[in-house]
């Protein structure tokens, strides 16, 4: 069976996967870019932004494991708009015409809209379902690939409480944000059902693996 994969989730100290205040003008609210940063400079996000440049070093690394051998990807209705985007009947998302999923996308929402097929493989599908019926759905169509659980915080910490995800890779910033939504809020011993691994970057984040245990 495909595995589900979480990759480059970033959360402050405190445990924050998002910021509050969340609008469409600052989609992470007050944490702006900040728990993202340790990203932005990598060869990887050069190469996806179409820029020069960039480190080669093991946050890079660690971010070019985002896309081999994913075949879907599962998002929350947080992560593919901004509040209230579901009343915009021409919201496509954040990523313009060409978004960097290159695959299925499974979005989670209440209020669901028919398929857009955008450029470069990209098509959204906008399901009402639990993690596990979205699960079955995402691995239907990826076709022997594994899934990506994409965030935020929310799908995350229920894809990982439901027991659903396979392997999750955290990435700490050194950083408080105080507010927001938290991704451990619920969980309580992981480790008993995962390796853990963790390594610190220069760059000052620590990248935290959990993966199933046999796998």
């Amino acid at each position: 069976m495909s595995l589900a994969r979480v990759h480059n989730f970033s959360i402050s100290l405190d445990g924050f996967g998002t910021g509050e205040s969340l609008s469409r003008d600052a989609p992470f609210g007050h944490a702006g870019e900040r728990l993202h940063q340790w990203m932005f400079t990598t060869r990887f996000w050069h190469e996806m932004t179409g820029r020069p440049g960039g480190t080669s070093g093991l946050d890079d690394a660690f971010a070019r494991q985002f896309e081999p051998g994913i075949g879907a990807e599962i998002m929350g209705a947080g992560k593919f708009g901004y509040p209230g985007w579901h009343e915009d009947p021409d919201w496509k998302g954040w990523w313009g015409p060409n978004p960097p999923f290159h695959t299925p996308t499974f979005i989670l929402t209440h209020h669901p809209r028919p398929s857009i097929e955008m450029e470069g493989g990209t098509t959204f599908h906008f399901l009402d379902a639990s993690p596990a019926e979205a699960l079955e759905t995402a691995r239907e169509a990826a076709d022997g690939q594994d899934v990506r659980i994409g965030g935020g915080p929310t799908v995350v910490r229920d894809f990982f409480a439901a027991g659903l995800i396979d392997r999750l890779h955290v990435v700490v910033n050194p950083i408080l944000l105080g507010r927001g939504v938290r991704l451990w809020d619920g969980l309580e011993g992981p480790e008993k059902d995962y390796e853990v691994e963790a390594v610190s970057s220069p760059s000052g984040v620590t990248h935290v693996t959990f993966t199933r245990a046999g796998l």
